[in-house]
């Protein structure tokens, strides 16, 4: 199987976290340069359909696109340490909590950065309105995980999982804007504190 990445994205660094925390190495990693267009390539879209990054191709010639679906299977393969839940109780937690990461915390802050930072113009058109409507949201969606990172160490259950790192790396990311949670979200910052000091952070 290969998995086919771009260090500079976020989507693509979900899927290098999950193979990170899970001590998969039996992956080929092929590097995609999204400011040189390699994933708009008439070969690449062959095999994806959609200039999306990241992308896990199969030995069957089969590829998937979409981070969490990526995800998913790498933890059906690669079961420990379980990242989306244990039995359907806390698999539906989990679920919930990534959810919210990604339309509340992660997409917010990524749109927010992708629409304002210089780096991006060339791939995407400039909308400096939107970036900051984008980033007020994601700040105030701080709050709630804030709230939740009260009751508990990780968002959705006690370890972490992959609602963790959606989250995670949607704040990270956000730091190319200088934009990172509040200092009164102690919570908040306990808790990325503690994500930056895992191994699989620098993936």
């Amino acid at each position: 199987m290969k998995v086919y990445d771009a260090a500079i994205a976020p989507n693509p660094r979900r899927v290098r976290w999950v193979m990170a925390e899970k001590g998969i190495t039996d992956i080929e990693v092929v590097p995609v340069s999204i400011p040189d267009g390699e994933h708009k390539r008439a070969d690449y879209l062959a095999k994806a359909g959609l200039p999306n990054l990241p992308m896990l191709e199969m030995d069957d010639g089969t590829t998937i696109t979409e981070s969490i679906a990526i995800c998913r299977f790498l933890e059906s393969g690669y079961p420990e340490p379980n990242l989306f839940g244990g039995d359907p109780k806390e698999t539906a937690v989990i679920e919930m909590w990534t959810r919210r990461a990604e339309m509340m915390v992660a997409t917010p802050f990524m749109l927010g950065v992708r629409l304002s930072h210089p780096g991006f113009a060339a791939l995407e058109r400039p909308a400096p309105e939107v970036a900051a409507w984008n980033q007020q949201n994601g700040l105030a969606a701080l709050k709630v995980l804030d709230r939740r990172l009260g009751e508990s160490e990780w968002l959705a259950c006690g370890r972490l999982t992959i609602a963790d790192i959606v989250a995670f790396i949607g704040i990270d990311f956000a730091r190319i804007v200088r934009l990172k949670p509040p200092e009164e979200l102690v919570n908040v910052n306990r808790w990325a504190a503690a994500m930056r000091a895992r191994p699989a952070a620098s993936a």
